[in-house]
């Protein structure tokens, strides 16, 4: 059996020095969290975090960390809003249906937090704009629903070696983890091979408040990692039923070793 410690890498962004880069009043409750205070603030500020899919997940997550305080946050999609989209991608609107997703989000936190930079970035993630993309950000996380782009996110995140904090949602059901290849697993060390295909979203349907279950954690892995306070997902997969109100951790190590350990917390 396998046991693994938990993996605590350290701040993964610098705090920003000089005059305060953030609004106090604005993030009053997190300043006073313990072991949080002004440093993480500025480590958050100077935080650039990439966000792929801005459908359910990014819907939650991105919200989150604007209200946060993230410096700069960029958005990673080629579809547009569609009414379908509304009951769980709720940083969209109705206004907004037709429109490109990543300007519909944008401007949503835009409207939430205007000290924010938010990089529009309205194309397909692939193998030829990944690396150049992801050069420009501290850590992605991935919220798509493919698993070509999940796989590729993974090996762009790995070769520019930073950490991927992935989520995945079907039906009742959702899982996420933290992927650093310096630290532990990838997601390919989750999954070496896609599942067999089974049902969509347009098929089988998704709980909408599973979207803001799994992206609420998305955006708490990311803050953790950015200032490094806590222990973050790393070799470590968390699944959510929600009709169960149920957590399991499965841990992973790299795919050279493969052996697993599925506690239930």
């Amino acid at each position: 059996m396998y046991s693994q410690r938990a993996v605590r890498p350290g701040p993964l962004v610098a705090p920003v020095n000089g005059p305060r880069p953030f609004d106090s009043a604005r993030v009053a409750r997190q300043l006073v969290l313990p072991e949080f205070g002004e440093e993480a603030q500025r480590r958050v500020a100077g935080a650039r975090v990439l966000i792929v899919g801005a459908g359910g997940l990014g819907c939650t997550t991105a919200p989150l960390l604007a209200g946060a305080g993230v410096g700069t946050i960029g958005l990673v999609d080629d579809d547009v809003v569609e009414l379908s989209n509304l009951h769980r991608q709720v940083a969209h609107r109705t206004a907004t249906v037709g429109r490109p997703k990543v300007d519909s989000l944008a401007e949503a936190l835009e409207a939430l937090n205007p000290g924010v930079r938010v990089n529009r970035h309205q194309l397909r993630l692939t193998a030829e704009n990944a690396a150049e993309l992801f050069a420009e950000y501290d850590l992605v996380i991935d919220g798509s629903d493919n698993f070509d782009t999940r796989y590729l996110t993974d090996d762009a995140a790995r070769s520019h070696d930073m950490p991927a904090v992935w989520g995945a949602i079907q039906q009742y059901s959702g899982q996420l983890s933290v992927a650093w290849h310096r630290y532990g697993a990838g997601y390919r060390d989750v999954f070496p091979e896609p599942p067999v295909a089974g049902i969509d979203c347009a098929q089988g349907g998704v709980l909408p408040s599973l979207c803001g279950t799994i992206g609420s954690l998305l955006a708490t892995e990311a803050l953790k990692l950015i200032t490094g306070l806590g222990d973050p997902l790393i070799g470590r997969v968390l699944i959510y039923e929600a009709l169960h109100a149920r957590m399991q951790e499965v841990q992973v190590l790299p795919q050279e070793t493969g052996e697993r350990e599925v506690t239930h917390a």
